[in-house]
């Protein structure tokens, strides 16, 4: 018997193992397998089981069997066979998001070197720059290393010819060491009586003269309704040790034993359960979608509410609808900051049918929801983009909220999906519904609706008799001419403020910036404190006093002086979320006030708490980035304000306008959610930008028709299907020279084609690495399904890694970008 496996390698092809007797019951399609790889040990997945091989010579054995049950079937397979085709990874790059990380099992190679002797050879050596010269003088001051670690440190990846003769020379010794899941199972101790309770009398009279304590255990065990027992929990609880114990097993009294557990993720946010009464409009947007999942078909639906317009609740009853189907559920929130309180609003609907995998789990926590999902023990999974890899079986429905949301791009491992995408062709292969909803769907998604790839579902108005908020627009400007600004806030705003606070109504301030400053700047040279690994300015972050580049996450100390030339009149320009905390706090003295961003949440449960007290009115504003801007529901909260409007419109970037409009239109929608009336105001530089005038007036369509009409003057999606090609490499002249070879194989393959001529990235160089790309695209009317355009990129791809010498280059493609920055 044979297996066909693939592994979460850049390889596309599957590799023949032998099935060993004792592994033949266990191995079939979708189980992980351990196997020699070379001269590594692997993870890798069975794709294929046969009885036969054309193969000849020795083959190699399976070495071990990781799980009990399959991971996928060969109908969820080609869900994962789709991905990789249509992404350009390898299937095993792709089967990777099907298990959490950490369960894998790998050998890693390290190196042992002998210092003295590699010292020797070095000074010995006549070309210093050589690779073999730098290896020595790495291995000279390193006596262990792993080998990712010695090519970061010479600059090269292929290293092994050189390490190989330095092996032979016996200057160093390359071992091979077995590395073991980071995450199992969680056993713990676990006590109960070996007798039934009636026998224990007889031995009470014994014990009460010379083991008082051990009475205390037994009568615990007794009154203990549940069989089992934690032993550390009844130690503490009995305020006895483990000797009383120890005591009771000689005895014949007691068992202890191993027994699995859950590590179940426990939510911070809590709210009580609300009785809703649907509105009209929100029965028939449910008994459209109910059809289909009764029907067990294929159809996609996009949901256009306005804020507050009640789509949770559909949410909800459809996933009623689905489970009394018994069928399973998937429903993708764009990222941690929206799971709090959808989260508690499933749970209060469906209990412990529930479970949550998201990134601020632990390992242990995701990997036992994950098993629990493959052992049938949940039947709705919600979460972020990954979610969409739950091993649910009889999936009925999937839902996308905030299906416009960029975080549902994958934007660093291989391959990069989106997951709303990748979300309609697993409902096609599932043959179940998929519902997108927003209040400010994608223009891609509008487009299709337009177009019937969707079914458009309306909710115009708000539930419980809310009204849109009064959207004003302050132009700072003028403000300033008439001396009305008070640093970074309009008197306009801050009078706003100060009178909802005085009815103690909620407030919310946007400013999508972290940090204190974004910039330090000399006015004696013009010097502004970069990033020493990338092309942006450092950010001032008060709470530390420190530097901090947002993103490879360096850390400076603030500078008493330019680093320049020396002059001490350094100015702190830009506005974070901690000036405004700092300048809140100025202004209102009397007020708590709570900044909501990746630096204050990124502790676990951090959200969920601020979030409860500000629902319990201890906190009486949230000053935050964007994630103040999505999901969050409080009937109190009447005043929203933006500081500044233009935080993205400015970016270089083809989305730029429609994320500015998505963001300021869905932070808006958290003011006005009850009876009382609210108030959305946003301060800006240009209040005639017509992406402002739109938010303002609260229409969509003329902002989709307007966009669209941009979109296609400047031929980008959806009129086009676009793939950016990127260059990665410490040394600029590789990075450069990469790209150029990639775009002379991309004229010869991509006729047809409009491809930009390579360029350096926006920012040109991020943690060390410079950057630089390629923009490719197809016209739809050209290539509907963007296959030719795919296709080119691939032969080119091909042929580069056979024919370049910057073949060492890290090359990316990401199909379909969600960004060009």
């Amino acid at each position: 018997m044979y297996a066909q496996i693939v592994f979460p390698l850049p390889f596309r092809n599957s590799f023949t193992y032998k099935v060993p007797p004792e592994f033949k019951e266990q191995v079939q399609v979708g189980v992980r397998v351990v196997v020699s790889f070379g001269r590594r040990i692997l993870t890798g997945f069975v794709i294929g089981v046969s009885e036969t091989t054309k193969l000849e010579g020795k083959i190699k054995p399976i070495q071990d069997v990781l799980d009990e049950q399959p991971i996928f079937n060969l109908e969820s397979l080609k869900f994962y066979e789709w991905l990789a085709e249509y992404y350009l990874s390898s299937l095993g790059e792709a089967l990777r998001y099907s298990v959490p990380y950490g369960t894998e099992v790998e050998s890693k190679r390290t190196i042992v070197a002998d210092t003295k002797f590699c010292d020797q050879l070095y000074n010995e050596e006549k070309k210093k720059t050589s690779v073999k010269a730098k290896l020595l003088n790495y291995f000279a001051d390193n006596e262990t290393a792993r080998i990712s670690t010695v090519q970061r440190n010479v600059g090269k990846k292929n290293i092994y010819s050189q390490l190989r003769s330095l092996e032979k020379a016996g200057a160093i010794s390359i071992l091979n060491q077995i590395s073991q899941a980071k995450v199992r199972a969680k056993k713990l101790k676990f006590v109960k009586l070996a007798v039934p309770a009636e026998e224990l009398s007889k031995h009470f009279p014994e014990l009460e003269k010379s083991s008082p304590k051990q009475v205390v255990i037994l009568l615990e065990l007794v009154s203990n309704k549940a069989e089992d027992y934690q032993l550390s929990l009844l130690l503490k609880k009995t305020k006895t040790h483990q000797a009383s114990i120890n005591s009771l097993v000689q005895k014949g009294l007691v068992t202890v034993f191993d027994k699995e557990v859950d590590r179940v993720f426990i939510e911070t946010y809590q709210e009580k359960i609300k009785k809703f009464e649907l509105t009209e409009t929100q029965n028939d947007v449910i008994d459209k979608i109910t059809d289909s999942i009764i029907k067990k078909e294929f159809k996609s639906f996009l949901l256009h509410g306005v804020t507050g317009s009640g789509k949770t609740q559909v949410y909800i009853e459809l996933t009623k609808k689905t489970l009394s189907q018994n069928q399973t559920v998937i429903i993708l929130v764009p990222e941690i900051s929206l799971t709090p309180q959808i989260t508690s609003r499933f749970y209060n609907n469906f209990g412990d049918k529930i479970t949550v995998l998201h990134s601020r789990m632990s390992l242990g926590e995701r990997y036992d929801s994950w098993r629990g999902i493959i052992a049938g023990k949940y039947s709705v999974v919600i979460g972020p983009r990954s979610a969409l890899f739950a091993p649910l079986k009889n999936i009925g429905l999937i839902v996308i909220d905030e299906e416009h949301d960029g975080s549902y791009k994958q934007f660093e491992n291989i391959p990069r999906y989106h997951a709303r995408d990748a979300g309609l062709v697993k409902a096609t292969l599932e043959k179940c519904p998929i519902l997108l909803g927003s209040a400010t769907p994608s223009i891609e998604s509008m487009f299709n609706a337009k177009n019937n790839k969707h079914t458009l579902l309306e909710l115009k108005e708000r539930v419980d008799d809310a009204k849109l908020p009064r959207i004003r627009l302050v132009d700072v400007s003028a403000e300033r001419k008439q001396k009305r600004m008070e640093s970074i806030f309009s008197k306009t705003l801050l009078e706003a403020i100060s009178e909802r606070l005085k009815k103690n109504e909620g407030v919310i301030l946007l400013q999508n910036r972290r940090g204190f400053a974004t910039q330090i700047y000399c006015e004696d040279c013009g010097e502004i404190e970069m990033c020493p690994d990338c092309s942006v300015s450092m950010v001032h972050h008060i709470s530390k006093n420190i530097l901090k580049c947002h993103y490879c996450g360096i850390i400076k100390k603030v500078p008493k002086a330019c680093s320049n030339c020396g002059s001490i009149a350094l100015k702190f320009f830009g506005t974070g979320t901690q000036r405004v905390e700092d300048e809140l706090e100025y202004f209102f003295p009397e007020i708590n006030i709570e900044r909501v961003d990746s630096d204050s949440v990124s502790r676990k449960g951090a959200l969920g708490l601020i979030l409860n007290r500000f629902r319990n009115n201890e906190i009486d504003m949230l000053v935050g980035t964007q994630i103040v801007a999505k999901g969050l529901d409080f009937s109190h909260v009447t005043l929203v304000g933006v500081i500044s409007a233009e935080t993205t419109l400015w970016l270089p970037d083809f989305r730029a306008d429609e994320r500015t409009f998505q963001l300021l239109t869905q932070v808006s929608g958290r003011a006005g959610r009850s009876k009382v009336p609210g108030e959305v105001i946003i301060q800006t530089e240009n209040p005639k930008h017509f992406v402002l005038q739109k938010v303002y007036e609260n229409n969509y369509n003329d902002f989709y028709e307007k966009e669209l009409q941009l979109r296609k003057k400047g031929e980008y999606p959806p009129f086009t299907r676009t793939c950016l090609i990127e260059s990665k490499d410490e040394k600029e002249a590789n990075a450069r020279g990469a790209v150029e070879q990639f775009y002379k194989f991309l004229t010869k393959y991509g006729r047809g084609l409009i491809i930009t001529p390579p360029a350096p990235a926006i920012i040109e160089r991020i943690k060390n690495q410079y950057r630089y790309q390629i923009l490719v695209k197809s016209k739809r009317e050209f290539d509907t399904s963007g296959k030719i355009l795919r296709k080119a990129v691939l032969e080119s791809f091909i042929e580069f890694n056979q024919k370049s010498r910057f073949r060492n280059v890290r090359l990316t493609i990401d199909i379909d970008p969600q960004s060009i920055v």
